[in-house]
């Protein structure tokens, strides 16, 4: 059994591993807590098991590189910042391969590599499919939660582009029920959201 603590940032690893960037045994428990998640985003993103390791030997390569001048902002996203150098690391190696296969004149591993795209543009272009599937399952949960007028007021507010007042006399409500009813969902998403990222970054199984 795991719970969600088991998965979040640890301000105290980080900080011993700032200080202590030659601790052969905090980097495997590092790489414990932190393997999984990797290999978790590398699978999303279309690596193959193979892949996702040697992603995740690039990333801790990088980051044993950077952990003695790193400092860890607790009002930032850790785990923002080691998604970003994997997805560098997976961008680096689709990068590599398209350069060997242009080398070796392989048209049909090429030909695979430019479907999955090209450098930071791929790499943008997964976290907004990410983040787009994100929200439409949080809005899913969300509207399930609701009133049907409550979720048709915030609909019409964000989506529409309707004015409160418009808004009021279509649904028969008051203008102030009406900007309540959107900040309440609002609300409710960004919980929604973070509650889902958690559940995404959880490694697999880890329930």
């Amino acid at each position: 059994m795991s719970n969600d603590s088991e998965f979040e940032t640890s301000p105290t690893l980080l900080g011993h591993l700032h200080s202590h960037a030659d601790d052969q045994s905090a980097w495997q428990r590092f790489e414990t807590r932190y393997a999984p998640l990797i290999a978790s985003w590398c699978r999303r993103w279309g690596a193959q098991a193979s892949d996702a390791e040697d992603i995740g030997q690039e990333v801790l390569l990088a980051l044993c590189k950077q952990m003695s001048t790193f400092q860890y902002d607790q009002s930032q996203s850790f785990r923002g910042f080691l998604r970003t150098i994997a997805r560098r690391a997976w961008c680096d190696l689709l990068d590599k391969r398209r350069r060997q296969a242009i080398a070796t004149g392989d048209s049909a591993v090429l030909g695979l590599l430019e479907n999955q795209g090209d450098g930071d543009a791929f790499a943008d272009q997964l976290e907004m499919e990410w983040r787009q599937e994100l929200l439409e399952r949080a809005m899913e949960r969300v509207q399930k939660r609701v009133k049907p007028h409550t979720w048709q007021a915030f609909e019409a507010t964000t989506r529409d582009g309707l004015s409160g007042a418009e808004v009021a006399e279509r649904l028969e409500m008051k203008i102030g029920a009406v900007w309540v009813a959107k900040s309440k969902i609002k609300k409710m998403l960004q919980e929604e959201l973070a509650t889902l990222e958690r559940e995404e970054l959880r490694p697999e199984g880890g329930r």
